[in-house]
């Protein structure tokens, strides 16, 4: 616990530095790369594990970073961070099919992958959708970042506090009930006051309010996906770069469900 919030104290102020500060392409190469060591960790994760492999798939995504970056605004992008949303719905079934492509099989790695995709790239053109969207761009990224994080950190705390029944035992024994209604309590709080520094009133912050709660449900399905992939590959964490909190797909699991559905809530809302 110590190494988690020394880390946390240690990482945070730099990373709201650089999410309000860096200019726009300093910040898509950032996360960019980011979702890169992600996606290196997913590939184990998945199962495929030749390093020249892996390494020639992270050329390809590379491209396909290119190619969102130019998409990032046109038609083709929106249509990317809809198919995220509408994976993070299937990944619903998945859940409640929890054994479905545990088997070490190539045809599983495969399927495995390509969720991968789905996974990494509609959350990283809605946050660049999302930064670059006028002068207050880099306020919404980190309000939409926020609400990921402010739900892991109060079902952590209240879900260690409170929790008794497991919410999804066979997938993940430490999430709990508790932690659930943490999550929404706390980041409700968190959605309405930073709603407020940025300027929505009356309706249209009760409706960002509801937007963020979507969100906070779907910030528990990535957390629930991800610990349930990393049982089928009979690891902890993804990875180690982070001490005491695993890799960075162990960090980003929530934000990679959150971003899609703000960004598209956010459109329909009209913010």
């Amino acid at each position: 616990m110590k190494q988690r919030v020394l880390t946390a104290l240690l990482i945070t102020p730099v990373a709201v530095a650089m999410i309000l500060l860096l200019p726009m392409v300093a910040f898509a190469l950032l996360i960019a790369g980011l979702c890169l060591i992600a996606s290196w960790e997913w590939t184990r994760l998945s199962g495929l594990l030749d390093r020249r492999a892996r390494a020639l798939l992270l050329v390809l995504a590379i491209a396909l970073f290119w190619l969102m970056w130019i998409w990032r605004d046109a038609a083709a992008g929106w249509t990317v961070i809809g198919i995220g949303c509408l994976w993070w719905i299937a990944a619903l079934l998945w859940l409640r099919q929890f054994t479905y492509a545990a088997a070490p099989s190539r045809g599983n790695t495969v399927i495995k992958l390509l969720v991968g995709l789905l996974i990494v790239f509609p959350a990283w053109i809605a946050l660049m959708h999302l930064r670059d969207s006028g002068p207050h761009g880099p306020g919404w990224s980190l309000y939409a970042l926020l609400l990921g994080w402010a739900a892991d950190t109060f079902a952590y705390l209240t879900g260690s506090r409170w929790g008794r029944t497991r919410l999804a035992p066979n997938v993940s024994p430490g999430k709990t009930v508790a932690g659930v209604y943490g999550a929404l309590a706390g980041t409700a709080a968190v959605a309405a006051i930073g709603g407020w520094m940025l300027h929505v009133r009356d309706v249209k912050l009760l409706l960002l309010v509801l937007l963020a709660m979507v969100c906070v449900g779907f910030s528990i399905v990535g957390d629930l996906f991800e610990s349930l992939i990393k049982r089928q590959a009979n690891v902890k964490d993804s990875g180690t770069l982070f001490p005491g909190h695993g890799g960075v797909f162990d960090r980003l699991d929530s934000t990679f469900a959150v971003l899609p559905f703000f960004v598209f809530g956010k459109m329909l809302l009209g913010l």
